[in-house]
Order: C-alpha cells, then structure tokens, then sequence
C-alpha cells in the first residue's frame, strides 16, 4: 500500500498556518480540529515547516506566557521529513520510527498534497493483518 491509496481514502485537505501566526493561534487551530500538528506553509503552498504539539510544550518550557505572542516561525520544526504519493506505508513508518515523529506531509511538484498520521499507518496495518488473517481463516476452513 502507498500514501497514495491513505490519501485516496482519508482525503487531502490538510490544516495549515502561515508562519507570522503566533503561537496562541496555533493552538487554538489544534484544539479546533481536534488534531496534533499543523503544516506550516506560503501563499503558494510550499512547506516551511510543521509545529506538532511537542513543539508547542518546548516553547512554553522556554518562553513561558511569552511564548503565545511569538510566531509559529520562531518554534516550528524548519527541517521537515516529507514524502510523495508513491511512498510505500512500511517507508513512511520506517522514516517516523527514525525520525521519532508522528506526522509527514506529503509533497509534490514542490506543493503540499496531503499529510499521513501515525494513525492514518496503524489503522491501514491493522485492516491489512485483519484481512490477512481472515484470508488464512478461509483457506485453512476450505482445505
């Protein structure tokens, strides 16, 4: 299974900020969507970087109150891990465990496509065992 096949089933719309957002705003995007990162991106949909929750806790523990005024460029992760539509469900787990995060965005032609979660991978690896498992079922019943 590839991201293309997540995206397919999950969508493409994916929450963004622009980098002169503050932190507060944020957050308050966060908790809107019920949802654990935002990409940030430009006008033309290029990605800048990403502010997950992890990064939200360490500008507290840094800034204090003073954090929630500050832009999302200030505490963003600028070095994001991207990948494409072709990317394969066990590449993108390989690049999270190694990466130790939780969300990629993907990218194509130098534009935001989508994102994939670590839930979006567990719930496609659990169908897929599941199947798999009742496949064996079947055929261990039919022989």
């Amino acid at each position: 299974m590839t991201v293309a096949r997540i995206l397919a089933e999950k969508g493409t719309s994916v929450t963004t900020v622009p980098p002169h957002r503050t932190i507060d705003e944020a957050i308050h995007l966060l908790a809107e969507k019920r949802i654990g990162a935002v990409i940030v991106s430009d006008a033309d949909g290029a990605v800048l970087g990403i502010l997950s929750e992890r990064d939200v806790m360490r500008a507290l523990a840094e800034a204090g109150a003073g954090a929630f005024d500050a832009p999302v460029s200030r505490y963003m992760t600028a070095k994001v891990t991207t990948c494409t539509r072709a990317t394969s469900i066990e590449e993108v787990m390989e690049l999270m465990t190694d990466g130790r995060f939780r969300h990629l965005p993907v990218v194509e032609d130098g534009h935001l496509a989508g994102v994939v979660s670590i839930g979006d991978v567990v719930k496609r690896r659990i169908a897929a065992v599941e199947a798999d498992y009742q496949a064996m079922r079947d055929y261990i019943t039919l022989a």
